[in-house]
């Protein structure tokens, strides 16, 4: 039985960068980034393929950033998220493989609530 390559193995675990939400869940979820990003977003800063938005911390915000987390992680698994802690600030930090810098530019833009392409998560 031959031995699978290093490279079989990275491409047999690459993800798709596809979104899995219909038209209107998506349009839905967009909408609930802009409502926190209008409520909390203090700002955001984008490098190539990362970005890292703060929040004003208040009352359920971390939740609320840390359930848009949870809803892309099952319709965008190729994205890496985390949220941390800064005083007085919640901290999303999101992170694109190659090839889906336009998802991650989408995310931000939803979250400071400005104009949404349809079609991308």
């Amino acid at each position: 039985m031959p031995t699978p390559s290093r490279e079989g193995l990275i491409a047999a675990t690459e993800l798709p960068i596809a979104c899995s939400l219909s038209a209107t869940d998506l349009s839905a979820r967009l909408e609930e980034m802009a409502d926190v990003g209008r409520a909390s977003l203090l700002d955001a800063t984008t490098t190539h393929a990362r970005a890292k938005l703060r929040f004003a911390a208040g009352a359920g915000v971390r939740e609320r950033v840390e359930a848009v987390v949870a809803a892309e992680s099952r319709c965008c698994p190729f994205l890496s998220m985390r949220v941390s802690d800064e005083p007085d600030v919640v901290v999303l930090t999101i992170e694109a493989p190659d090839g889906a810098e336009p998802v991650l530019a989408e995310l931000v833009d939803a979250f400071r609530a400005r104009s949404r392409r349809q079609g991308s998560c």
